[in-house]
């Protein structure tokens, strides 16, 4: 048993931030009945075709669920969405902003007629509030919340090279998803989960944020160092690979000048007596690291930095995670279907021991159509009369 069987989700959804929400929660076992556009489906489905044809954004978000096609704006929508969340559990929605509430789908309007149904809204900026009507994208809320400013390099600001906005956003929605259902089984009524990408990701800055606490000077971009630590960041090989290391405390500090760079003498100079003082010596500080590293491989200086037990990582690409031998190891990886044929996919992390993730296959746009309308009562002569009007 997992821990969500018998839970069914109605996902009006499109592009990441509800999608990877309502995708755990099928991880977890619950039916996820995800209603798609009849001809185009989820936009992602077009943002690339990387994976055997397919979006790779789609296939990451949307296995273990299953495809109803519906025109939301047709006649016949309103009967077929009532089937729908007679039975459902949770609603979850990151249609444009007011769209659901147009609909009819707002929690205010359906709390009457479905008591127990949880309602999850995910949006850029919330329900109210001058920015509630916003268009909402993953850049521009990396660019709202501030995560740009302390992003990228000190002449450029750099965004995210994957969708945290929306990642941060989805997270939110499916562990608040959990809470409301939890608090269902005491007090038998559902709840209202309102998920702004905009607080998700304040809350998230909150470190930089006190750090510019009163007025202070904000942490400087670093590029892919730490703004505050150091040395903490990349440095280059003398093989031209490049070795990503960290310190912590001062007694790591007088480790890695003994054991790595085998200058002790580093270590008690006056311009690296602290962490703040280090901070302000970067660039002498980085000279004299690099210029010992210039005479080693990666693999010499991993070395060293593992004897000293310094904390260290290869600057991997995409290619070295698929071959990752620590994924390999701990047999992270299965396969799930698709309508292009099996791909591989990653086990989600965490997941108890007593029981096993929900893997099924990445469905096609609409497959599952017919079969869920016989499900509330449709027979097959209505089931073609709703294709020919275009209503599914």
């Amino acid at each position: 048993m997992r821990p969500l069987d018998g839970i069914t989700v109605i996902a009006l959804e499109h592009a990441i931030a509800a999608p990877f929400c309502t995708r755990q929660l099928a991880d977890m076992g619950a039916r996820v009945i995800k209603v798609e556009r009849p001809g185009v489906g989820d936009f992602a489905r077009a943002y690339d075709d990387r994976v055997k044809g397919q979006a790779s954004h789609f296939v990451w978000t949307n296995r273990s669920k299953e495809s109803l096609t519906l025109d939301v704006k047709h006649a016949e929508a309103p009967a077929i969405l009532d089937g729908l969340l007679q039975k459902a559990d949770v609603l979850v929605q990151n249609l444009a902003p007011g769209a659901s509430a147009r609909l009819g789908l707002s929690f205010e309007t359906l709390r009457e007629k479905y008591p127990k149904l949880i309602v999850c809204d995910i949006s850029g900026y919330g329900s109210n509030g001058p920015y509630r009507d916003k268009k909402a994208y993953d850049l521009l809320i990396q660019s709202e919340s501030g995560f740009l400013s302390v992003t990228g390099t000190p002449d450029e600001p750099a965004k995210a090279g994957c969708s945290v906005a929306d990642i941060s956003a989805g997270m939110y929605a499916y562990s608040n998803i959990l809470a409301a259902l939890l608090q269902r089984s005491h007090t038998g009524r559902g709840s209202h989960i309102d998920v702004s990408m905009l607080e998700c990701m304040a809350e998230w800055m909150s470190y930089p944020m006190y750090y510019a606490f009163h007025g202070a000077p904000p942490p400087p971009r670093a590029g892919a160092s730490h703004a505050t630590i150091y040395p903490y960041g990349p440095f280059p090989a003398g093989d031209g690979k490049t070795i990503m290391l960290g310190l912590q405390n001062e007694r790591e500090w007088a480790v890695f000048c003994s054991k790595v760079l085998k200058r002790p003498e580093v270590a008690i100079d006056a311009r690296f007596a602290s962490n703040s003082a280090r901070n302000a010596a970067r660039a002498e500080l980085r000279a004299i690291i690099v210029d010992v590293f210039s005479t080693l491989s990666a693999e010499q200086v991993i070395a060293r930095l593992e004897e000293a037990q310094i904390a260290n990582a290869r600057l991997n690409d995409m290619h070295d995670v698929w071959r990752h031998e620590q994924l390999a190891a701990r047999e992270r990886w299965t396969e799930v279907g698709s309508p292009a044929g099996p791909i591989p996919a990653l086990l989600p992390p965490g997941i108890p021991n007593t029981f096993i993730a929900r893997m099924d296959p990445v469905p096609a746009l609409g497959e599952h159509t017919d079969a869920i309308l016989a499900e509330l009562g449709y027979d097959s002569t209505r089931i073609a009369a709703l294709h020919a009007g275009q209503a599914v």
